[in-house]
């Protein structure tokens, strides 16, 4: 059974079980394929020889992106699998992996070979730094901590924390995670840019990917930011 999802023609996405603090979260990578013919992995997670077969199937791996401070903790391996992909991060993120070798610095100037493919967005006023990234060809949002989409759980204790927090079987951003926002103006405004794409589908790093009335869903689950 093929672990790559498809959602578009060009975009693909892959989960696994991942725990954060004793919290059943999980964790997706989405796969890219670029009009410069390459794919670009966003929020890299383990690849085993099965995934990478999958992978080989649609195409050269070509960039490694790291969106934020978190997402980083399957960087090393991926990239020792794939030695001629470029890595991507946070300038945060630079400095803090030093046993990395990040080929790029994440910013809202696209990477020359995906400056076609994509609209980016920082996170200002974030402790997370995460730089959001929009699909034009599809129209599809890719983040990794923005919002989460939790329409099942099968872990009591993540269940609960979810419905404590509101987010249970709905797009949101528990409210332990909002203290991260140091500067809820800075951040409101890089928000309403992201709200202004013409978003038709969220690729999500955590919880369900939503593919019907995905800017809806996007506002509602950035409203108590705006």
């Amino acid at each position: 059974m093929s672990r790559l999802q498809p959602l578009t023609e060009s975009v693909w996405h892959v989960a696994v079980p991942h725990a954060f603090m004793g919290l059943h979260v999980g964790a997706r990578m989405t796969v890219v394929k670029l009009s410069s013919g390459g794919l670009l992995l966003h929020s890299p997670i383990p690849v085993d020889d099965a995934l990478a077969e999958e992978l080989a199937a649609q195409g050269d791996v070509t960039h490694i992106v790291c969106p934020n401070l978190f997402h980083h903790v399957y960087a090393g391996e991926v990239k020792a699998r794939y030695p001629q992909a470029l890595l991507h991060g946070p300038a945060k993120l630079v400095s803090k992996r030093k046993d990395l070798t990040f080929d790029a610095t994440l910013s809202e100037t696209p990477h020359p070979d995906w400056g076609q493919d994509f609209e980016l967005v920082f996170i200002d006023g974030s402790m997370i730094h995460e730089t959001v990234f929009f699909h034009v060809a599809s129209r599809t949002l890719i983040a990794a901590d923005l919002i989460e989409n939790f329409q099942q759980c099968d872990h009591g204790v993540t269940r609960w924390y979810l419905k404590l927090g509101g987010l249970w079987k709905k797009p949101g951003w528990h409210p332990l995670l909002r203290l991260v926002y140091l500067n809820r103006k800075k951040a409101r405004a890089s928000v309403t840019r992201i709200l202004d794409w013409p978003t038709e589908r969220l690729c999500l790093s955590h919880g369900e990917v939503i593919t019907e009335h995905a800017r809806n869903a996007l506002y509602l689950g950035l409203r108590w930011l705006l």
